[in-house]
């Protein structure tokens, strides 16, 4: 019996407020992902931080809520799914307003990293509500629910953030958290009904030890690769040991222990596993366009952080047109199509975007990233529903931590492999194109280059440079837009790996 079926007969009238109270508290952690990124160098200056100093402010969130998210299965299944809800919400509402009050570069670390403890089980928790609230042919239609939060967050973001931080300050990019917050906690103690608790199963504190530090040490090593040099530095070379040796030991401890952290029963649905695979090339593809294109164009092209946030917006209603339709029509049609469809758009869109330069107008910006949304909107809903299709109900609460996880996993070794490549591309480029850059190279004795691209000059040789990097940089970031394209084909063939069951409803 369903939790829907025990707090209401016919199923009907929960179901709206539940899924708003859930929304709400999904929404508020998703922005949180990536709004503070417009705010930092303002922080900056207001807390006296270096770069690297305030990097830790994205860092400490991002490590925090990652180690965090697989016990959420456990405690949840420990204490009650909705007691466990409640507490993140509160936690997490609270770990905002002090982030917004924080003095000093250590106070906000620190309650950064409260916000991600907090913060890590709101979307795997919304995702097994819904899951539960209603009926299994309704599934499509509550994950497309459940998706626009997930996806068209992270998008709105920096647009919000770039507005708050833009007309108010940096502290109200966390204050804007507490109504959201307030709302969020009233509606889950009203209408989401309490599961039941297992207090038998004992919690698996190697196990828990063995991820944590495996992630832990897999974050750190991907957010700092890049300043640190990689592994010309001892300090990524630990960590990478680290999380290697440590996820190595995890693998052996659930396939021979009693009652491991995760149960190995979750890896026999083929579903699930085609599924994590899935979501960790979307999470790759999402963020990693996301962290690319504001600098971009705020670098080259030099559109202002509000014009950012404008142009980059579409990209999120198309998504949620995606996720509407989709929720309608998920029960007619076989999800695989759906899926197919939407990385045939998000590749096309991608492979538009590899093909930019310093001509293109906003509206190749909004074009592309409306294609581009209304492709992974399109993934992302039927994926969710066949992921957990097959899945046992008992595992629902591990399954969707697993997803969180994974999905957030995708996304910081995207990122860190783009911004990787763009640096690495930038110094390849600059050198290719240096060498063309002679006093035998008739573009520089045109009419029109001569007089401000002079060898002969300090101050000819610093504009020609200028304009060397900039093509340079321009290159890298098409090559990085084409990599993305690279690793969304590389998905389709695991679309055969998806069932599609059919089942009568519950």
């Amino acid at each position: 019996m369903s939790v829907a079926t025990r707090l209401a007969p016919n199923g009907e009238p929960s179901r709206p407020l539940i899924t708003i109270s859930i929304m709400l508290a999904t929404v508020m952690q998703v922005i949180d992902t990536t709004i503070a990124n417009v705010a930092l160098p303002h922080m900056q200056g207001s807390l006296s931080a270096t770069q690297d100093q305030i990097a830790w402010v994205l860092t400490s969130y991002i490590v925090a809520a990652a180690i965090m998210t697989p016990p959420t299965g456990f405690l949840a299944a420990r204490f009650g799914r909705k007691r466990i809800f409640l507490a993140a919400v509160a936690g997490f509402t609270v770990a905002s307003m002090l982030c917004g009050m924080a003095t000093s570069l250590t106070e906000i670390v620190f309650f950064r990293l409260l916000q991600g403890v907090f913060g890590a089980s709101l979307v795997p928790l919304s995702q097994a509500v819904l899951l539960d609230t209603y009926p299994r042919e309704r599934h499509g239609s509550a994950m497309a629910i459940w998706g626009m939060g997930i996806m068209v967050g992270p998008i709105l973001g920096p647009t919000l953030g770039g507005y708050l931080t833009e007309f108010y300050n940096w502290r109200s990019v966390f204050f804007i958290n507490l109504p959201f917050g307030i709302l969020a906690f009233l509606g889950i103690l009203t209408f989401v009904p309490e599961t039941g608790q297992n207090r038998t199963r004992p919690f698996d504190w190697y196990g828990f030890a063995l991820l944590s530090t495996a992630i832990g040490a897999l974050q750190l090593m991907l957010d700092r690769g890049v300043s640190q040099d990689w592994f010309s530095s001892g300090e990524i070379i630990i960590e990478t040991f680290l999380a290697a040796i440590c996820f190595y030991m995890f693998v052996v401890h659930i396939l021979t222990a009693d009652r491991p952290f995760l149960e190995p029963g979750l890896f026999r649905d083929r579903n699930l596993v085609s599924g994590l695979f899935f979501i960790f090339v979307i999470g790759i593809v999402l963020l990693a366009t996301i962290a690319l294109l504001p600098p971009f164009l705020q670098t080259l092209m030099g559109y202002p952080v509000l014009t950012i946030g404008l142009v980059l917006a579409p990209r999120g209603i198309g998504t949620m047109v995606a996720m509407m339709i989709v929720g309608r029509i998920i029960a007619r049609v076989d999800p695989r199509y759906l899926i197919g469809l939407g990385l045939t758009l998000t590749s096309f869109s991608l492979w538009e975007m590899a093909a930019f330069n310093m001509d293109i107008g906003a509206w190749d910006v909004v074009r592309t990233g409306l294609v581009q949304g209304f492709g992974l909107g399109f993934v992302f809903v039927p994926l969710s529903t066949l992921t957990f299709a097959t899945l046992q109900p008992h595992y629902r609460n591990e399954g969707t931590a697993l997803f969180s996880l994974v999905r957030n996993l995708g996304s910081s070794i995207g990122i860190s492999i783009v911004v990787s490549q763009l640096a690495r591309n930038t110094q390849i480029n600059h050198a290719v194109i240096g060498e063309s850059v002679t006093a035998f190279n008739p573009a520089l004795k045109w009419a029109n280059t001569a007089h401000f691209w002079n060898l002969d000059t300090l101050r000819g040789l610093l504009a020609l440079n200028g304009e060397v990097t900039r093509q340079a940089l321009t290159i890298a970031y098409l090559n990085d837009f084409k990599l993305m394209m690279f690793v969304t084909l590389m998905v389709f063939p695991v679309l055969f790996l998806l069932r599609n069951p059919k089942h009568k409803p519950e």
